[in-house]
């Protein structure tokens, strides 16, 4: 049976924790933040690895009249309505897919990805005894990973994956996180509203544990926040 992409991942990043381990053993938080530094970066050169979501939960402000703009797409995973003048793409877990192969549209692009309930959790069982039981709990964990806060092995594993998630997101100086709640979602949205594009990577998980990755690439700046709460809210399993 054919793996799943993330899952030939998931392993390479398994035996890597293993020699995190060593390090951690001998080494302590010293060593693990030293190595977060060299293999992922550090908070000069990405921000976000230093930054976890604001204080506050912010909700869709309903707007029917913008509802009625977006334009529905179907893919075998996932459906969704998005705005005129975007390219949509359905992607599926790779490495840094969304680092390398993104760059490559100069369009508007609106990357979509689906997993589903206890995705994460069955790729990485462990996580269990650290209190972490479901989708939600994962992505949690790693939007709120800061490097400055690495103490053990659990806090590096979380913050490569904070490294892995994250996407091209431009100037990280002008970077904001954020935590949403929708009717039959929630999540986080790390976003930059800096001219002359915006990005907007929503991470999303719907009441019954799906996961939803949304990531915008907003060329021309045409979106705000609320409008892609908006879109959040379309976005469904296939049926």
């Amino acid at each position: 049976m054919k793996r799943h992409p993330i899952a030939k991942y998931a392993s390479f990043i398994i035996i890597l924790l293993f020699a995190i381990l060593f390090m951690a053993k001998f080494g302590g938080p010293s060593i693990l933040k030293l190595y977060i530094e060299t293999g992922v970066g550090t908070c000069q050169k990405i921000p976000i690895l230093c930054m976890a979501p604001e204080d506050g939960i912010i909700e869709l402000d309903s707007n029917k009249e913008y509802f009625a703009e977006l334009l529905p797409y179907k893919f075998p995973k996932i459906e969704i309505a998005v705005p005129r003048g975007f390219d949509i793409v359905q992607e599926t877990i790779k490495k840094v897919y969304y680092k390398r192969k993104m760059r490559q549209h100069n369009t508007p692009t609106i990357y979509v990805l689906y997993e589903p309930p206890d995705f994460f959790i069955d790729l990485f069982p462990q996580l269990k005894k650290q209190g972490i039981s479901d989708n939600y709990g994962f992505i949690k964990r790693i939007m709120f990973a800061k490097s400055k806060e690495v103490k053990n092995l659990t806090d590096t594993f979380f913050m490569i994956m904070k490294g892995i998630f994250t996407p091209d997101l431009g100037d990280q100086k002008n970077v904001r996180m954020v935590e949403f709640k929708l009717a039959d979602k929630k999540g986080f949205i790390n976003y930059n509203l800096g001219k002359p594009d915006n990005y907007f990577d929503c991470n999303v998980i719907s009441n019954a544990g799906d996961f939803f990755k949304i990531y915008i690439k907003d060329k021309g700046a045409t979106l705000d926040l609320n409008q892609v709460l908006a879109i959040i809210s379309m976005a469904n399993k296939t049926k």
